[in-house]
């Protein structure tokens, strides 16, 4: 059954996207396994009426995809090989309303985001840091190519990204004018200008490739795109570049960007130690935009999000729902009316207001329900977003932003049927403050084996549908499985925030072993089989729960976590750590408690983790061997585990990986909690 339930999961067809126009077009970006089963492969489906239209088949995989309201979608796309493996460029293509679709660029290096406004398809690039055009971009990245280098040379933060390293490319905003019947427009040359000068000083010009849109790029100031939107005619965006400077480090600042005038960039708003800002919406006449505004984290203050309505005229800016004690991110419904989703108690909610209402009225979901909502936009005036819940795989929704009626439409992903049963339990915290969690619960009447898992972030929550540490293969193996939101959770309103992002170990960590004395109280759960795992801050918890409760839990699992606070700082790719921990190092470092470490450790960390360097898995599990309390087994080897990916990311990926770090989860619990022995699968090696 266990087996059963894992495999349905990781081959269930998944929602990877929702695309729609204000006229009412809606397209959903499909994620399934290939042919082989061994890598996930995205196709594009759109939703007309009652049915349900596939946009694209074959084994490419699509990646960034646009819409047009004219029925034409464009959307990239990477070639597969023989042996399965995509090719390292992507192409742009355009699928008209009716006909085949059509290859209209390919470029080293492929394309990121892509956005239709007006007449223009604005695109994100990775550009050789040495070309002002395309054409040299293609020509330098040949030159490099040819001569085998591999390096990259920095100048700034961060080197590295999540999964990925930085350099030598630099993202810029790159705009194409659309042609007035794609079907009959002809492949040209790259136009007269630095591309055609270019051309003619290498010698080359009959051999220069022909394509249908040829991208200008746009003047950028200096530092990284972090992000970016644009606005309905296609004349302006907003972008977020980082940028260090003085004794600040990747700092992100604000401009405006005139995408058809050739103005310079103008900053907006310059970001400092205490306070971000971030590109939002454009209202729909273009003279307005929604701006984040971010207080970040230090040594003194929490983490708070905010949004601004700024007016591109004066510069001028006004907050947006000032009362509401929501994380938000607002969109337009029309000129003064704004629509957000949120976190909210463990579900989500979404919001409907005035521009500048003090706070907005809730519009769907709520404490009442079990569902969140997240990609939210308009189509056709209804509100499309993605519903999920705990128990609930994520699917398409319309809601009706006067009556708040949602309305699920057809839906290009499988449901993933649940086994079990979901409950919440309740507990107060050290402080008074009410504390809750969900609880999914096997068949039968129990006693139970119980894991409690911690979520990441450490802003985030348990109140919406998540392959990677999808509770169903647990609850079908017969376990119970408790998601706790203590301190720091989102959903909760700021208090929530502040009462843990400084003392990392410290409120969150009593919270959730309120929520865990309550749990293990019910006469359904096995109160003395217990084991604790949580992944990234979870992974953290993980580490910190394990020197702070000696044989509490019977075994605990960690993935790619917090080991060495201190190391941490200067290894990340995240710029916003070091500082705020510098005073929580001598607090709240799990190493510093290692040799009160009782129970059995499954480590599990990927190499590519630049988020959580691999460094503090190698350094976790060498502490383990060398100065750990946990016993040895008959033979006095280590009880502790380790998996290792070498080739996976903060979070794993690859369809064969996450069925082996299911598999290797629950035989780590089956043996320790339980006293099973475990059939190492063949694949492990």
């Amino acid at each position: 059954m266990t087996h059963q339930s894992l495999t349905t999961l990781l081959d269930a067809a998944r929602v990877a996207g929702l695309e729609t126009t204000e006229g009412g077009r809606i397209l959903a970006k499909v994620s399934r396994p290939d042919a082989k089963g061994t890598a996930y492969r995205s196709s594009l489906v759109e939703i007309d009426g009652d049915r349900l239209l596939p946009l694209t088949r074959g084994s490419a995989s699509v990646g960034a995809v646009a819409a047009a309201e004219d029925g034409t979608t464009f959307f990239t796309a990477k070639r597969v090989g023989e042996d399965g493996e995509e090719a390292d460029d992507a192409q742009l293509w355009g699928l008209p309303q009716r006909g085949e679709a059509r290859e209209l660029a390919s470029r080293p290096g492929g394309f990121g985001g892509l956005t239709v406004a007006g007449r223009h398809l604005i695109a994100e690039l990775e550009v050789h840091s040495q070309a002002a055009d395309e054409t040299e971009h293609a020509a330098l990245t040949k030159e490099r190519s040819t001569a085998k280098v591999t390096a990259a040379f920095h100048a700034g933060f961060p080197t590295r990204y999540w999964d990925h390293d930085l350099g030598p490319t630099r993202p810029v905003l790159a705009i194409a004018a659309l042609p007035g019947d794609l079907a009959l427009a002809e492949r040209t040359p790259a136009p007269a200008g630095a591309d055609a000068q270019a051309s003619s000083a290498d010698g080359d010009d009959e051999d220069q490739p022909t394509q249908v849109l040829h991208f200008r790029h746009l003047p950028m100031p200096a530092g990284r795109l972090l992000d970016w939107t644009v606005d309905r005619h296609g004349e302006r965006a907003l972008i977020a570049v980082q940028d260090s400077r003085g004794d600040l480090l990747a700092v992100p600042d604000l401009y405006l960007l005139d995408l058809v005038g050739g103005e310079a960039p103008r900053l907006l708003r310059e970001g400092t130690a205490e306070v971000e800002h971030g590109p939002g919406a454009f209202s729909p006449d273009g003279g307005r935009a929604l701006i984040g505004r971010h207080r970040t984290w230090t040594q003194t203050a929490a983490m708070g999000v905010g949004v601004e309505l700024l007016d591109l005229a004066t510069g001028e800016a006004t907050p947006v729902w000032p009362e509401l004690d929501h994380w938000v991110d607002p969109i337009w419904l029309d000129e003064d009316t704004l629509v957000a989703t949120s976190d909210d108690q463990g579900r989500g909610s979404v919001w409907i207001g005035g521009v500048h209402d003090p706070a907005p009225r809730r519009l769907a979901g709520g404490p009442e329900q079990e569902l969140a909502f997240s990609s939210a936009s308009i189509a056709g005036g209804a509100i499309i977003a993605s519903a999920s819940g705990i128990a609930v795989a994520p699917h398409p929704v319309r809601i009706d932003p006067a009556t708040g009626e949602v309305q699920a439409l057809p839906n290009p992903a499988d449901a993933v049927a649940q086994t079990g049963t979901l409950t919440e339990v309740a507990a107060t915290a050290e402080d008074g403050t009410a504390l809750r969690a969900w609880l999914r619960l096997p068949e039968g009447e129990g006693p139970h084996p119980l894991v409690v898992f911690a979520h990441g972030g450490p802003w985030g929550s348990w109140n919406a549908w998540t392959y990677r540490w999808n509770p169903g293969p647990f609850v079908a193996a017969g376990y119970a499985v408790l998601l706790p939101d203590p301190a720091i959770s989102t959903g909760y309103g700021q208090s929530m925030i502040d009462r843990g992002q400084h003392e990392l170990g410290g409120a969150p960590y009593t919270d959730i072993l309120a929520l865990t004395d309550a749990t293990i109280a019910r006469a359904d759960i096995d109160a003395e089989r217990t084991a604790f795992a949580g992944g990234s801050y979870g992974g953290y918890m993980a580490n910190w729960v394990a020197g702070h409760t000696g044989d509490r839990f019977r075994c605990i699992v960690t993935h790619a976590s917090l080991w060495d606070t201190a190391t941490m700082g200067s290894t990340t790719d995240n710029s916003g750590w070091e500082r705020p921990m510098r005073e929580q190092n001598a607090h709240f470092n799990p190493k510093d408690s290692v040799a009160d470490i009782v129970a059995p450790m499954l480590v599990i960390h990927g190499d590519k983790d630049y988020r959580v360097p691999i460094a503090q898995g190698h350094a976790l599990w060498y502490d383990l061997h060398e100065f750990s309390a946990t016993p040895r087994d008959a033979e006095g080897r280590t009880r502790h585990r380790y998996l290792y990916f070498p080739d996976e990311g903060h979070w794993i990926q690859g369809r064969g990986n996450a069925q082996v770090w299911y598999e290797t989860f629950l035989g780590f619990l089956d043996e320790h909690v339980r006293g099973e022995a475990w059939e190492r699968p063949a694949t492990l090696g």
